[in-house]
């Protein structure tokens, strides 16, 4: 298999301390989460508003509200990773208890004649809406009988005197005699021929927060424009451990050895958004709207420790120094269109086109060349187009809601593996009460994403990855007021 097939899986490894094409697909993908109206029907809102997770997809959907609306939706997260690696599949989980959306709506009619042309009325909004976790754990193990991550470390390390090794990888290698060098700086492997188990736990938390600052219009009751100001709250975190052990008394003199890794990232960022919705006639609705890229200024802080042992007891650990590194990134323009038909009272059907580029993220920083990594980004990644579809039907104050999406692979052709190449599927249910003043809703996604990520690489050699189901669900009610 063509060796370039594993460049994004190596960061799985690589990319703790160091900002990677990783960083870009992470922060450049969306959660299906929301209001549980939202979430229920899928997410298919574009032509349909009059929701308060309009405003971080569709800001004109706000000029659909008649009245002021006070909404406030807790969400429980289930995230289910299945990894598959050397013929052995293991399960692990994570939950988190997060709030999807908090918000306020402010309506303020224009005129008392709702006939005729003109502007109707005018809307403010304010709130929080998340639109990524990233909470996650996974666990993989198997038997290597072909190589070992000593052997990647030792090809970093050749001609590299010890005093100038990487810090964070390659000398805490050294420092723990799992690679060792000659008079010429040739380095080699203590596990030179594998035959090792080899596991790998990884935690994952953290999501992105919008807060939005939305206005809209109603022109004739015919068009709906909108704009919001979102602003983004980043944080991300990471701590995986990686080891290998001779449970079989097949190497010579280690034992095993474990790397821990850790990584912290946060970061603030702004966009706009910017859409409109028109009634075609009373039973046909289109809207579109375009989102700016978000533009993110990041920290990342991060350290990573080896620690071995080897037969007879001798242990040696190493641990890196505390890094931290500032940086910019700019995430995709996305674009959506869609159609809603509504069948007066009784209900309604939507579905929606979005296109989100992520070869177009880019990665900067003051005083350093991000050139090789914008450079894999571009050839790594593509276009996704993503599908979505909804409905609910209402009969007399109880409403019932029914979703779905597909979204093509991020990855260009040339890297992308057959059956885990990161596209995506999801599906939607959901009820809610409603009277004049008050409703209660509730709301479920499923989310599955197959992947395929690598713990290293070796020039020229095949290395054993795995293969990932990851599923998400995802429980939301909202409770809102409107007045």
């Amino acid at each position: 298999m063509n060796r370039l097939l594993f460049l994004l899986a190596m960061l799985c490894t690589l990319g703790a301390n160091a900002q990677t094409d990783l960083d870009a697909f992470r922060y450049s993908q969306y959660s299906l989460t929301g209001t549980a109206r939202f979430t229920s029907m899928g997410g298919a809102f574009t032509a349909v508003g009059g929701d308060f997770s309009s405003l971080s997809q569709n800001p004109a959907g706000m000029a659909i509200y008649r009245r002021s609306e006070l909404t406030f939706t807790p969400s429980i997260y289930a995230g289910k990773t299945s990894s598959t690696f050397l013929g052995n599949t293991a399960d692990d989980s994570r939950y988190n208890f997060n709030i999807a959306n908090a918000g306020f709506v402010f309506t303020q009619p224009l005129t008392k004649n709702d006939e005729g042309e003109g502007w109707k009325s005018w809307n403010f909004g304010i709130g929080l809406n998340r639109i990524n976790n990233f909470h996650s754990r996974s666990f993989y193990e198997g038997f290597n009988l072909d190589n070992s991550f000593t052997d990647y470390l030792a090809q970093q390390a050749q001609g590299v005197g010890y005093e100038n090794l990487d810090g964070y990888y390659e000398y805490l290698g050294y420092y723990t005699y799992l690679i060792n060098p000659d008079s010429l700086n040739n380095y080699t492997s203590a596990v030179p021929f594998g035959h090792v188990t080899q596991r790998r736990s990884s935690e994952k938390r953290g999501a992105i927060t919008e807060t939005a600052f939305s206005v809209s219009g109603n022109y004739s009751n015919k068009l709906f424009l909108g704009a919001t100001l979102g602003f983004n709250s980043l944080r991300y975190t990471e701590e995986s451990t990686y080891e290998e052990l001779d449970e079989q008394n097949l190497v010579d003199s280690l034992k095993l050895f474990q790397f821990d890794q850790s990584l912290t990232t946060r970061g603030v960022g702004v966009n706009l958004k910017f859409g409109m919705i028109y009634w075609i006639n009373e039973y046909v609705r289109f809207g579109a709207a375009v989102h700016t890229p978000t533009w993110y200024n990041m920290n990342d802080s991060y350290q990573n420790t080896m620690q071995s042992r080897f037969d007879g007891g001798y242990t040696a650990r190493k641990q890196s120094p505390s890094g931290t590194f500032d940086y910019y990134m700019t995430t995709p323009f996305r674009a959506m269109g869609g159609l809603a038909f509504v069948f007066n009272q009784y209900g309604l059907v939507s579905a929606d086109y979005e296109f989100n580029d992520i070869s177009t993220a880019r990665i900067s920083a003051t005083g350093f060349s991000f050139a090789d990594v914008n450079n894999e980004i571009r050839r790594k990644y593509t276009a996704t187009n993503t599908v979505r579809i909804g409905t609910e039907w209402r009969i007399n104050n109880f409403t019932i809601r029914a979703g779905g999406g597909l979204t093509s692979s991020p990855m260009n052709s040339k890297y992308a593996v057959s059956g885990a190449d990161f596209s995506q599927k999801s599906l939607t249910a959901g009820f809610g009460v409603r009277d004049k003043n008050v409703f209660l809703d509730f709301g479920y996604a499923y989310t599955e994403t197959k992947g395929y990520l690598q713990p290293y690489t070796l020039n020229f050699l095949e290395v054993a990855g795995v293969r990932e189901t990851m599923v998400r669900s995802n429980f939301t009610m909202t409770f809102g007021v409107k007045f």
